[in-house]
């Protein structure tokens, strides 16, 4: 059996934080496509508001 020091778990334990990251960001990739019309239709409604004449940019 092969014995582990110090140094071989600290080796052992850096790629992990990289899959981690990777299910992170598949995971919100699965979300927002699962969620794409919605998110898009509030992004449309959030721009609308923003860009109306006379609410936000003409109290400017």
């Amino acid at each position: 059996m092969k014995r582990l020091n110090k140094h071989s778990f600290v080796k052992t334990r850096l790629g992990m934080g990289t899959v981690e990251v990777v299910i992170i960001i598949a995971i919100l990739v699965a979300l927002a496509l699962t969620f794409r019309h919605a998110l898009t239709q509030y992004a449309q409604s959030v721009m609308d508001y923003v860009f109306d004449e006379g609410k936000v940019i003409g109290q400017i």
